[in-house]
């Protein structure tokens, strides 16, 4: 009977040993699988430092800014990339890199606009990240053309420094000259002395036609022009003369 006791007894004792190998190596096994789980990495762009912080401090990963950008369409000190990207799979500790969008507006240099068409300065403007304020146009012989820019009210020289996305106000010639002028007789001179009277006479130079293909382009001589040449004729300043040359 005694032998029987101790036989029960040393089966009980290796049943409980058995059991609580069984359960440490589960729980080596629980914690070894979770550990090796990946996470998906959430979408950082746009968020506050702060905030950032947090949420990779919650999935117990960590961090280390890398870089500081200037994005003007992000809050100022919000993340403007990460790596790895969003949605990607990580695991537990994982360094993320950050680029931090800098608390500071960025700075452009103002271009020189003067005497430039409007067309060529709004590309201008555009590409270096300024914005096209105010056109107003007043009377000038250089029409289309810029006669001075200006940001908040006082012309801004060129090379002067200016936050990015400012309004840049221009003041554009309109052509006219505000005055009549009297329509010179262009019949009969040569092409660069007709150009050198228009000049004179507050006038630009309109098309150019040469009829009957002259050999000599610089010979040709202006035979009509356009408005015609009549005796006491005015036309705005600033208005173009087209020019219609053949040989002599």
């Amino acid at each position: 009977m005694r032998f029987l006791k101790s036989i029960f007894v040393n089966i009980l004792l290796i049943a409980i040993i058995v059991y609580l190998l069984v359960w440490v190596a589960a729980q080596s096994l629980s914690v070894y699988t979770r550990h090796d789980q990946s996470l998906t990495l959430p979408n950082l762009k746009g968020l506050k430092m702060e905030d950032a912080e947090a949420l990779l401090r919650q999935k117990k990963l960590r961090y280390i800014i890398t870089d500081t950008v200037f994005v003007d369409k992000l809050p100022k000190s919000s993340v403007a990339e990460q790596n790895p990207p969003p949605n990607s799979k990580v695991k537990e500790g994982r360094i993320i890199y950050l680029s931090i969008n800098s608390d500071a507006s960025a700075t452009v240099l103002m271009p020189n606009l003067i005497n430039s068409s409007l067309r060529y300065a709004e590309t201008v403007l555009s590409g270096m990240g300024l914005l096209v304020g105010n056109v107003t146009y007043k009377p000038d012989i250089a029409q289309n053309a810029v006669l001075d820019q200006v940001w908040k009210g006082m012309s801004i020289q060129p090379g002067s420094k200016l936050p990015k996305g400012s309004a840049i106000d221009l003041i554009i010639g309109d052509g006219s000259g505000g005055a009549l002028v009297s329509m010179p007789n262009l019949n009969g001179l040569t092409l660069i002395d007709a150009t050198n009277v228009l000049q004179t006479s507050l006038l630009q130079l309109g098309t150019i036609v040469y009829e009957g293909n002259p050999k000599d382009s610089s010979k040709a001589i202006v035979k009509r022009q356009n408005p015609p040449y009549a005796e006491g004729a005015t036309i705005k300043g600033g208005e173009f003369v087209d020019l219609f040359l053949s040989s002599k």
